[in-house]
């Protein structure tokens, strides 16, 4: 297994996770970028492995969930979404059968369901998890 170095500090992001709980339509772009960037690689540390692509675009994507590697081309088990959607999802502000459901995620493959890893528990003080 990879153990990748945070590009986000730890400290940095969750403020900024917490910024944007706070404030949802209104923090400044860059700081949405980063509580993106720092759950998506907290999600990465909690269930590290190849297998499942997450992309939150314009600002990240990556690889987690232990299992079968993917090497070339489109991966197998892809969940995607956007940026309000993604934070709601991690901060337990909505559920994964909820977000399915209104089509606010896509995921396709069989190892695409991240319903067991969210919430990501214990990243801001007073969240919903």
């Amino acid at each position: 297994m990879v153990v990748r170095r945070r590009k986000i500090d730890v400290e940095v992001g969750r403020g900024d996770l917490q910024a944007w709980v706070a404030d949802p339509t209104g923090v400044p772009r860059p700081t949405l970028a980063s509580a993106v960037r720092f759950t998506l690689e907290e999600i990465a540390a909690r269930a590290p492995g190849p297998t499942t692509e997450v992309r939150v675009p314009p600002f990240g994507a990556v690889q987690c969930m232990d299992g079968p590697r993917h090497t070339r081309g489109t991966p197998p088990n892809v969940v995607e979404t956007d940026p309000q959607t993604w934070l709601e999802l991690v901060t337990g502000h909505l559920t994964w059968a909820e977000a399915a459901h209104r089509g606010r995620v896509r995921a396709s493959g069989s190892r695409a369901d991240l319903s067991s890893l969210l919430p990501l528990g214990g990243l801001v003080a007073g969240g919903a998890q």
